[in-house]
């Protein structure tokens, strides 16, 4: 039978601000793949037949498919990344029922529910309700996708010109290049995407997604738990971090505990502090309460929204977050919260013209053969306007 399956926001449209104010939660990559990826990864494989669809903010709707509810249909958390086993009782569900863990809905099958159904989740479910969350839990993300991904497969091989431990670890896919590079698999799985290039001279623990199409560069120096989407090209130190896709750090420069999302640049030798000179928890900007709450992290680094450009040899402080569309650059340190379409040092206030804005992103997705198409057009003048 045909389903539905409409990936809910699950109410945290804000809280996972600024990754989401260009696109729904499940649309965001965690692991090796988006959280929809894997949900209609592991509902294919049990042969099934379906369309996404998505239950978020209004304004989205110009890019995304709104839900219709009007068949059979399967609402699912959008913030909840599946194992094979939750995958598998979300897709038994019958219509009526509604399964949760710890008090949390996950899935209801039909549009209203009269049975709920306990999941007794052994291992933590992998769920994200603040941007930090993608980093913290990415370990067991990647895991989770490489064991999907490579499952009955066999790798592409890999060249003897590398240095190599635990090469049972790693997986190539068709047409991956990597020569004269360092790979430690001890710590965790290396997932080489389709078409990606890792360049000589490159170090990389595990566990490392790089996806289709994307390059590390020569020389990188790269810790795990870090995933790079397709279509970026990364260099330099990085740490526990995640690129959506499209986005580039092409140079040197040291990034730690970040998630940044599409289509952003970084200048040669942008740092990112992670950690406070005085070791406390960082303060952040919630999108919700429009102000920097006390949180229960040590490390963060720099969560960036679409769109978002540094200059070369910007300095970003601990725990920055970057709306959609931003431009930063000047000397000294930027404020911790830089709003969409900012120009420059904030303190002035400049905003980035929207026409410009909308030249900026087409010139840069023109060059990746990707239209900037008017539904984009439309979110982004949205924003501008909320935050006028």
């Amino acid at each position: 039978s045909f389903m539905e399956l409409i990936f809910d926001d699950n109410g945290l449209h804000l809280s996972l601000a600024p990754l989401t104010l260009t696109k729904p939660v499940a649309e965001l990559r965690f692991g090796i793949l988006t959280i929809r990826e894997s949900w209609e990864g592991f509902f294919n494989a049990f042969k099934g037949s379906f369309d996404s669809t998505f239950k978020t903010e209004e304004y989205l709707y110009s890019k995304f498919s709104p839900a219709k509810m009007d068949r059979e249909c399967l609402i699912i958390a959008g913030n909840i990344k599946p194992s094979e086993t939750l995958a598998k009782v979300v897709w038994e569900l019958k219509e009526g029922e509604a399964l949760f863990a710890n008090n949390a809905k996950i899935a209801q099958k039909g549009t209203t529910f009269e049975t709920r159904i306990d999941f007794n989740a052994q291992n933590e479910l992998l769920f994200i309700e603040k941007p930090w969350h993608l980093f913290q839990k990415n370990e067991a993300a990647i895991q989770l996708d490489f064991n999907f991904l490579t499952k009955n497969r066999i790798s592409q091989a890999l060249s003897n010109t590398n240095s190599v431990s635990n090469r049972e670890n790693i997986f190539l896919e068709e047409g991956a290049i990597v020569e004269h590079a360092i790979l430690n698999a001890a710590t965790g799985p290396i997932y080489i995407g389709k078409n990606a290039e890792i360049m000589e001279g490159s170090m990389i623990r595990g566990p490392f997604g790089l996806c289709e199409d994307s390059t590390v560069k020569m020389g990188a120096k790269i810790y795990g738990a870090t995933s790079v989407g397709p279509h970026c090209k990364v260099g330099g130190e990085i740490s526990n971090s995640l690129f959506q896709a499209y986005s580039n750090k092409g140079h040197d420069g040291f990034m730690g505990n970040s998630v940044i999302g599409e289509w952003c640049n970084f200048g040669a030798d942008t740092n990112t502090s992670n950690l406070k000179n005085n070791y406390s928890n960082v303060r952040i900007y919630s999108y919700e309460t429009r102000q920097l709450e006390e949180s229960d992290v040590l490390f963060c680094g720099t969560i960036m929204g679409d769109h978002s450009k540094t200059g070369i040899n910007t300095m970003l402080n601990t725990a920055t977050s970057v709306g959609v569309s931003a431009n930063v650059f000047g000397a000294g340190f930027p404020p911790k919260f830089i709003p969409s379409f900012s120009w420059g040092e904030a303190e002035e206030n400049k905003r980035f013209i929207l026409e410009k804005a909308f030249e900026v992103a087409a010139s840069m997705m023109i060059r990746r053969k990707i239209p900037f198409t008017e539904g984009d057009k439309s979110i982004l003048t949205h924003l501008y306007n909320k935050m006028a």
